[in-house]
């Protein structure tokens, strides 16, 4: 499958469903949970590799902001990979932005994440 198919949101996998809910509750463990050992994720220009650096971009991410989330899309984009688009507003620099997160899994688990705008 190469083709990007929208979906509803509550059709994402349920790994990438509760990693999503995890990161927003700032459950740093429950969404490292969601990870192979060797993850990669990419966010803001700076990538984190393995087990550690992955739990330190979890503790870290979003944390020095007040925001909320909203799921407002998803799409189908590979055999094994998908996009979840999320609506923040908060304090943060601009204060309003979508992110598309594209999720790799290998699995039940999340191989790669990149978040971007």
């Amino acid at each position: 499958m190469t083709e990007r198919t929208s979906i509803q949101p509550d059709q994402l996998p349920a790994t990438i469903r509760g990693y999503l809910a995890a990161h927003e509750a700032l459950d740093t463990e429950t969404a490292l949970r969601a990870f192979t050992p060797t993850a990669v994720v990419v966010d803001d220009g700076t990538t984190y590799r393995g087990t550690d650096e992955v739990r330190a971009f979890l503790a870290k991410a979003g944390a020095e902001y007040t925001y909320t989330s909203t799921l407002i899309g998803a799409q189908r984009t590979g055999d094994a990979h998908w996009v979840a688009t999320e609506h923040l507003e908060g304090d943060f620099p601009g204060g309003v932005v979508d992110l598309h997160y594209r999720f790799v899994l290998d699995g039940d688990s999340i191989a790669e994440l990149v978040i971007a705008p």
